[in-house]
C-alpha cells in the first residue's frame, strides 16, 4: 500500500464523559468495552461509503476484492475505539478534523502492508553500481550534493536502505551534502521511521557486513537501531502524495508499489506533483508493476522500472532587432 505499513496493537475504550475515544483523549484502557463478537456485520452499503472516505481522503481506490480486508480492519477500529456500529464510527470519524489521531490511525489500519529493507535487489543493484558512480562523475564542484526522495515511505526502510548504499559505495559522502527525505501520509509510521527500529523481519535482507557496520541490535531484543552514519542523512514527515511538495528538485524519487492503488485521475495528480520536483536528468524509480502507462511517455525508459526525466531545452536566445528609426514629422506652422 502506499502510505503506512507497520501495524499498531493495544486496546482503547472510550471516555464516557465526553464520548471521545481514549486513545484521542489520553487515557491508557484497562479493558475493551466492545467485545468483537458483539460487533453487527458491516453491510456492502457501509463499506463502500468507507471506501469512498478512503479514496476522498487519500485518492487510494479500494477495489471491491478488498473489501473483506476493509471489513476486518473496521472491526479492529471499532474495537480500539469502543464505538459500536459501523455508522456511528464513520460519523464520529467525518466530524473529527484532518490531523486528529484517529484519522492516522484509520488511514494506518486500512493501508497496511509489508515492508522491508532491500527490497528488490535489482534495483539496489543499479542504485549502487550505476546510480551513485552517476552523481559522483557529475559532481565536479567542491559543494558537492544529493537529494533523494522516498515517496510513501511507511516506517523508513527504504530510505535507511539508501543510506546504507551510500555509506558502503560512496568513499567520500562524508564530504557531501546528502539529504534523504522519507514522507507518508501515515503520522504513526512517520514517527516509527523517525526511531530508526527494525526487527528481524524487515532486516532479513540487509547484508552480514552491513548490519555490522551500520546499525546496532538492541540487548534483550530481537531489533536493530540504525546509527548516526545513516541517521544523520535522513529525515522524515508526514505528507499526502496528492498535494504538491514544497520542495528543491531530488536527483532521484523513489515511488515504488505506490500509483498501483490509485485510480487514473489521482495517479495523473499524483504524477504531477512528484515530477515537479524532480530534476532535468533526474531519476524516477517505480515498482515493477505500477501500471504508469502514458503517465511517464515524456521521460526515457531505461528499465521497466527506470525513468529519467529529459534535460531542459536550451534557451533560444532572442535575436537582436534593431528598432526603427523614429520618423521625424515636421510640424506645421
Amino acid at each position: 500500500m502506499p502510505f503506512s505499513r507497520s501495524e499498531r496493537n493495544g486496546s482503547t475504550s472510550t471516555n464516557q464523559s465526553n464520548g471521545t475515544p481514549a486513545r484521542a483523549a489520553g487515557i491508557v484502557p484497562i479493558e475493551p468495552i466492545v467485545s468483537p463478537l458483539s460487533l453487527p456485520q458491516v453491510t456492502d452499503a457501509e463499506l463502500q461509503r468507507y471506501a469512498d472516505l478512503v479514496y476522498r481522503r487519500t485518492g487510494v481506490r479500494i477495489s471491491p476484492q478488498k473489501k473483506t480486508l476493509l471489513s476486518n480492519r473496521l472491526r479492529r477500529r471499532l474495537k480500539e475505539t469502543g464505538i459500536r456500529t459501523y455508522s456511528e464510527y464513520y460519523d464520529y470519524l467525518t466530524k473529527l478534523p484532518p490531523q486528529h489521531p484517529e484519522w492516522d490511525a484509520f488511514l494506518q489500519e486500512i493501508t497496511t502492508h509489508e515492508t522491508y529493507l532491500f527490497r528488490d535487489e535489482a534495483q539496489w543493484r543499479w542504485f549502487r553500481d550505476k546510480f551513485l558512480p552517476e552523481m559522483a562523475a557529475i559532481q565536479t564542484g567542491a559543494a558537492k550534493t544529493l537529494r533523494i526522495w522516498s515517496a510513501a515511505c511507511s516506517t523508513g526502510d527504504e530510505a535507511f536502505t539508501a543510506a546504507c548504499c551510500i555509506a558502503a559505495c560512496l568513499p567520500d559522502f562524508h564530504s557531501w551534502r546528502i539529504t534523504i527525505l522519507g514522507t507518508d501520509i501515515g503520522l504513526g509510521a512517520v514517527e516509527q521511521a523517525k526511531t530508526a527500529v527494525f526487527g528481524e523481519r524487515a532486516m532479513r535482507l540487509v547484508p552480514e557486513d552491513y548490519k555490522k557496520r551500520f546499525f546496532d541490535k538492541l540487548p534483550n531484543a530481537q531489533v536493530w537501531r540504525a546509527k548516526p552514519i545513516l541517521t544523520n542523512m535522513t529525515a522524515f514527515r508526514q505528507h499526502n502524495l496528492m498535494d504538491p511538495l514544497k520542495e528543491r528538485p531530488f536527483d532521484l524519487i523513489f515511488l515504488k508499489n505506490v500509483l498501483i492503488y490509485f485510480d487514473s485521475a489521482s495517479k495523473q495528480v499524483v504524477v504531477k506533483n512528484v515530477l515537479q520536483v524532480l530534476r532535468p536528468n533526474g531519476y524516477l524509480l517505480v515498482g515493477p508493476a505500477e501500471g504508469v502507462g502514458d503517465l511517464l511517455r515524456d521521460m526515457k525508459r531505461a528499465q521497466p522500472w527506470l525513468y529519467q526525466k529529459p534535460p531542459e531545452p536550451p534557451t533560444e536566445s532572442a535575436p537582436t532587432t534593431a528598432r526603427p528609426a523614429l520618423k521625424t514629422v515636421e510640424s506645421r506652422r
